[in-house]
């Protein structure tokens, strides 16, 4: 059992000790919360102190404003482009702590590859990425500014009137975030932190925007394990994120279409998560706060299903359920998608071994796995110099060794 205070607000996470092929593990069961969950959240994965202020000039090019958000992995700035007539942008400073420095390189190294594949990133839905650099010892990234508010912020100001989002509203608001996230998915890229705070509507365009990418969260995540196994960073809020993000650290596609999910019934009901879902039988009631028809009922319910192969697979199952008469039939395990392979792969490396290389990296060290696996393809002469050298670029230890023992054995 392990208790932790934040002020006011309490948590007890209740572990059972289960065995696994000849290893004992410590398995969560219970969580047990008294007090704000964003407190306890922020307390546990608190940032260091920032040496970034108002009128600071970042880069030798951005001039920051003021302070637009803080999380437990560094502060969001608006700042003005010197290099673009006093453009606005958004600049996130992340900053990792506890890091042992033999780990520093690696970090910044991954972060490289990281935001390089979200630089790439070309959707009207979606924040383009800008730049990143590194300063004062901190990672940032330079994003550009959407000019709107997030729904959070729409639903408190309904909320004043006593009303929340209709299901007209939230049926075209899902059709519309729906293709975005086809769009990273077809990438291997998982945004892993949907919510109301990570969506805005554009104040010009009228369309909602996906926001807040868990660019840097992952490298920095890994980071921390590395400096201290015993430490679990949370990437995705609670009650927001699926169970196999939170507890176990694996993301799909369709936990994304988890979160997303929530997000919906949160907008619809006007209630948080923990107040929509049995904290005794984790089963959902968000029904019984909103009148809806049952097809979109039945959609809702399949995306926020507990087991991942229960949902939708893909983003594009959930738009073709909305569309028609009668629910989809969901496909019966989720797949981590892959971008297109190259035409030609060494003959001696088994197509069943890349993909199953690019589903095991992903978790550690994030979407920028599946451009790793292509690159060392290309000078891959066989199944296990490509699985050694895969694992190097694993900053845990442990977890390299890991890997590379379950790859091998396929």
């Amino acid at each position: 059992m392990v208790e932790h205070r934040a002020g006011d607000a309490f948590v007890k996470i209740v572990y059972a000790k289960v065995q696994s092929n000849g290893r004992t593990e410590m398995v969560p069961l219970k969580l047990y919360v008294d007090g704000s969950l964003e407190h306890i959240t922020a307390s546990l994965f608190s940032s260091p102190e920032s040496e970034v202020t108002a009128q600071t000039l970042l880069g030798n090019r951005y001039l920051v404003q003021r302070v637009l958000g803080q999380g437990g992995f560094g502060r969001t700035y608006l700042a003005a482009d010197q290099h673009r007539f006093e453009e606005l942008c958004v600049v996130k400073e992340f900053l990792p702590h506890s890091i042992e420095d033999s780990d520093l390189q690696k970090s910044r190294e991954l972060f490289e590859r990281e935001a390089k594949l979200l630089h790439e990133i070309d959707y009207p839905q979606i924040p383009k990425f800008l730049a990143y650099f590194e300063e004062m010892g901190h990672l940032f990234l330079v994003q550009e500014y959407v000019n709107g508010r997030n729904y959070a912020s729409l639903l408190r100001e309904r909320q004043q009137h006593n009303a929340a989002f209709s299901e007209v509203e939230i049926t075209q608001w899902l059709k519309d975030l729906l293709p975005v996230l086809e769009y990273i998915h077809d990438r291997n890229i998982i945004h892993r932190d949907i919510s109301p705070d990570n969506v805005m509507l554009h104040q010009d365009q009228n369309v909602p925007m996906l926001i807040d990418f868990g660019v840097g969260k992952r490298t920095i995540e890994q980071l921390q394990r590395s400096s201290d196994s015993r430490k679990h960073s949370i990437v995705g809020k609670v009650g927001y994120a699926p169970h196999e993000q939170l507890w176990m650290g694996h993301c799909f596609p369709n936990s994304d279409l988890y979160a997303l999910a929530v997000t919906a019934i949160v907008l619809l009901t006007g209630k948080q998560p923990k107040e929509l879902m049995d904290s005794r039988t984790f089963f959902w009631h968000w029904q019984q706060f909103v009148q809806v028809s049952d097809h979109f009922a039945q959609v809702l319910n399949t995306m926020l299903s507990d087991k991942p192969n229960e949902r939708y697979s893909t983003a594009k199952e959930v738009l073709a359920a909305l569309e028609s008469s009668d629910t989809t039939i969901v496909s019966e395990a989720p797949v981590v998608t892959t971008a297109s392979r190259p035409a030609i792969v060494q003959q001696s490396i088994s197509a069943l071994l890349i993909e199953q290389c690019e589903r095991e990296l992903v978790n550690f060290i994030g979407p920028v796995a599946q451009f790793l696996v292509q690159e060392t393809l290309k000078n891959a002469a066989s199944s296990e110099t490509f699985i050694a050298a895969l694992a190097k670029q694993i900053p845990n230890p442990q977890h390299s060794i890991e890997f590379q023992r379950k790859l091998s054995r396929l």
